[in-house]
């Protein structure tokens, strides 16, 4: 075995009471710097993408102080942020959310977050999939004239992905970069470009909590769609045994991420308010997005622009959201929650390429199963809103989780404030707009995803008791592959 295929011993499934010692596949280790995994957290947010379908609704329920609801969003996100930063500087692992979940609640959970988290972000993706040719055909449709399928768009962009991605992590996540940085260069050109045609109009009064439409009520509406612009905050941790010294970079990459995208988006918001003169009820008007309107009201350039920002963002969220995703399915093979095949790597490039065929191979299906006749902007929204409700869960579980897994393997640690307070604070900036997504009296179809999750979630439960029973080893294999140790 050369250099480049270093291994640990792990205990994969089997039938009997002992299972046998083999070596588990592992990532290209080191290939990412602190650089590499927060824009490839902040590509996997997608701010284009995610402003530009929710910039309306934020102004809708908030008013003009839509501006204040991005604030208190970063703050709770940041919450969310501490959560992982300290299990990250603990136990760094490629597992993520599931590990440390798993080592905190024991194999049942284990197996349980392995079966949510994995659907949640793949529904999630699936929204992805659909836009990044839905968004094309637009664009196609818009300045070319051309009529072509999004279905056909789609695949071609998935292909394309998954090739990439097989690759090479760091090619990968450059390319990330590059997607990311060309959207974030149009989105502040745009912005700019408002605020100085618009200089004559600034004022301070969409910070003006008076402002906010309903007051606190119009502040509660808006806070859960400001909150899930930010998905995709948690990248970075489940890149970590990839990355150099992931105790310190993976919690610095999170911070940063969210500290960058929560200025981003207050710089958008309120540029896009200034763009519409204070007027919300002409922002939710604007087609066939207000940022893209107020950008065609300067110039059709930059609303050209803005549209490329607009493709280049669901491709980098696609690269990014994949990378990161299909790790955890990979990390919970080869621990043994899953079926092991899922954990081969590629022997040259050391890419989960058999995790990231499963991760693609379902998105897809479900975009072309339950979306092959509906608008893709609209799919965009209802499967991504699906997806929302299991990883949202998945965040307010590792919080609860995270003082007791420092009272139990750190108890020196232990930190009044940061593993206590903090992840206290953390459930109930999540418990809120989680509960918008499943509260009773939801028009169709949301009001048939909180069950739908219901079910994932018991049928999870039932699978990890009967994995649990029959193999007696697994509570030791969960968190078991450290990433930066051998």
């Amino acid at each position: 075995m050369d250099a480049n295929e270093e291994s640990v011993s792990s205990l994969p499934l089997t039938e009997g009471k002992t299972p046998a010692i083999v070596a588990a596949p592992r990532l290209q280790r080191g290939a990412l710097n602190l650089i590499d995994i927060a824009t490839s957290t902040m590509a996997n947010i997608a701010p284009a993408m995610s402003f530009f379908f929710s910039s309306a609704l934020i102004a809708v329920a908030a008013g003009i102080a839509s501006p204040l609801t991005i604030i208190v969003a970063a703050i709770a996100i940041a919450l969310l942020g501490n959560t992982l930063a300290e299990f990250s500087r603990s136990i760094p692992s490629t597992g993520s959310f599931i590990t440390f979940i798993g080592k905190t609640f024991g194999p049942v959970m284990a197996v349980t977050t392995t079966i949510a988290v994995s659907i949640g972000y793949i529904l999630a993706m699936a929204s992805v999939i659909d836009i990044s040719g839905g968004w094309t055909q637009i664009i196609l449709q818009h300045y070319f004239g051309l009529n072509i399928p999004w279905q056909i768009l789609t695949l071609v962009f998935v292909v394309i992905v998954f090739f990439l991605m097989v690759r090479g992590i760091h090619l990968s996540t450059q390319w990330a970069g590059v997607f990311f940085a060309l959207e974030m260069a149009v989105l502040l050109l745009v912005s700019i470009a408002v605020l100085v045609t618009h200089a004559s109009k600034l004022s301070l009064a969409p910070f003006n909590p008076g402002n906010i439409t309903g007051g606190l009520a119009g502040l509660g509406l808006g806070f859960p769609i400001a909150v899930y612009m930010f998905i995709g905050w948690e990248n970075s941790a489940s890149l970590a045994e990839e990355t150099n010294n992931p105790r310190r970079n993976v919690p610095r990459a999170i911070y940063a991420s969210i500290l960058l995208m929560g200025l981003s988006y207050l710089l958008f918001m309120y540029s896009t308010v200034v763009a519409f003169n204070y007027n919300v009820n002409a922002l939710n008007n604007a087609q066939p997005v207000p940022f893209i309107a107020a950008a065609q009201g300067i110039s059709g350039l930059l609303a050209a622009l803005a549209y490329i920002a607009g493709f280049t963002s669901t491709l980098g969220a696609m690269i990014a959201g994949s990378n990161s995703q299909a790790r955890l399915i990979f990390n919970a093979a080869r621990e043994g929650l899953l079926p092991s095949w899922i954990a081969r790597v590629h022997s040259q490039r050391r890419t989960p390429w058999v995790s990231f065929l499963v991760f693609f191979g379902i998105g897809l299906a479900t975009v072309y199963i339950f979306g092959w006749t509906v608008d893709p902007v609209t799919f965009f929204g209802d499967i991504a809103t699906l997806g929302t409700i299991l990883v949202a869960l998945t965040y307010l579980v590792s919080n609860i989780a995270l003082p007791v897994y420092y009272r139990r393997y750190h108890p020196e640690q232990f930190s009044l404030l940061r593993h206590l307070i903090l992840p206290i604070l953390g459930i109930l900036a999540i418990g809120f707009p989680l509960w918008g997504l499943i509260q009773p009296g939801q028009p169709v179809p949301f009001n048939y995803f909180p069950w739908i999750a219901l079910g994932i979630i018991i049928v999870a439960l039932v699978y990890a008791f009967i994995l649990s029973r029959r193999d007696r080893t697994l509570g030791d294999r969960v968190g078991s592959i450290v990433a930066d140790r051998e």
